[in-house]
């Protein structure tokens, strides 16, 4: 880490608790600025903002867990771009009385999350703050890097994964109930599809958008910036088991953070996996704008997807 403002007197001692917890999975800590070596492809950055009591409460998962998945949303977004791992910078608001044992256990699951990945802790900074909060900045390398934009007409609509698990487990505690296993992990552990990502460059994805604020409003993301109309039947949506009744598939339509990927392939593209990771056609790209929701063929409304500033 390059800096610290947590107060005089531990601040090397917390500085060297999260060294001890990154292990090798830290890159050349300690100067300014990280040096980012020539690789192949473009250089894709993206910067992503995790905060207690928004994106995670510590009642409900851990400061490990909410490290890692703090930088697994970051890191999902170099996988829709298609994008490698080079490796991220971390900085981390923390409570003025967080031990060095703390800041550690944030800073072990990032380092989980990114080593996970492929790529290092190369850098980021330590505050004081009213709260825990990370904002996390990525760097990977693409061959062909994708955008939301570039869906065409008559190109498939595909998801990998499966959907709602984040969802169902924040439902399960707001009910005041510890969510089944797989919910949690779903929620506390996302898994950011690099490799899927890669290959599905390789294979000639048109467009890519991983799955933060829900399908429902993600797929109104990469319509509007595609200039296109997307058809989703909720009938192919992939469920994650978790995932309650009555209407599961709308219940999942509606989920965000599941940080899966949303993608457009040629209509001739048939593949069911790539990298353990399963993957459906869940739907078609079509002239005009929006997106509709259908079953049995009619129309349903769309689901409310996350917006901060709601």
């Amino acid at each position: 880490m390059s800096g610290s403002s947590l107060g005089p007197g531990a601040e090397f001692d917390r500085i060297r608790a999260i060294l001890a917890a990154l292990g090798n999975r830290a890159g050349e800590l300690g100067d300014d600025c990280v040096i980012v070596p020539d690789g192949p492809g473009s250089l894709v950055a993206s910067t992503d903002t995790s905060a207690e009591g928004v994106h995670f409460r510590l009642d409900w998962i851990s400061l490990e867990e909410a490290g890692y998945r703090s930088a697994a949303s970051a890191l999902s977004d170099l996988a829709a771009a298609g994008a490698t791992v080079t490796g991220l910078l971390a900085a981390l608001a923390a409570p003025r009385k967080a031990s060095g044992e703390q800041l550690a256990q944030f800073m072990k699951g990032v380092g989980d999350a990114v080593g996970a990945a492929g790529g290092l802790v190369l850098g980021g900074d330590l505050t004081a703050a009213d709260a825990w909060s990370a904002t996390i900045t990525v760097l990977g390398r693409a061959r062909r890097p994708l955008r939301r934009r570039g869906a065409r007409a008559g190109d498939g609509l595909w998801v990998t994964g499966r959907l709602g698990g984040a969802r169902a487990a924040v439902v399960s505690w707001l009910a005041g109930a510890e969510p089944e296993s797989e919910a949690h992990a779903a929620f506390a552990r996302p898994s950011p599809r690099i490799a899927a990502g890669v290959w599905l460059a390789e294979q000639g994805a048109t467009a890519m958008i991983d799955l933060s604020d829900g399908l429902a409003g993600d797929a109104g993301h990469l319509a509007a910036a595609s200039d296109v109309g997307l058809e989703i039947d909720l009938a192919k949506l992939p469920l994650h088991p978790s995932v309650p009744g009555p209407d599961r598939a709308l219940f999942a339509a509606g989920g965000g953070e599941d940080y899966e990927l949303l993608f457009t392939m040629p209509d001739s593209f048939s593949e069911q996996s790539v990298a353990e990771v399963p993957l459906a056609r869940i739907g078609v790209v079509r002239e005009g704008t929006g997106v509709q929701l259908l079953r049995d063929g009619k129309a349903v409304g769309l689901p409310s997807s996350y917006n901060h500033f709601a």
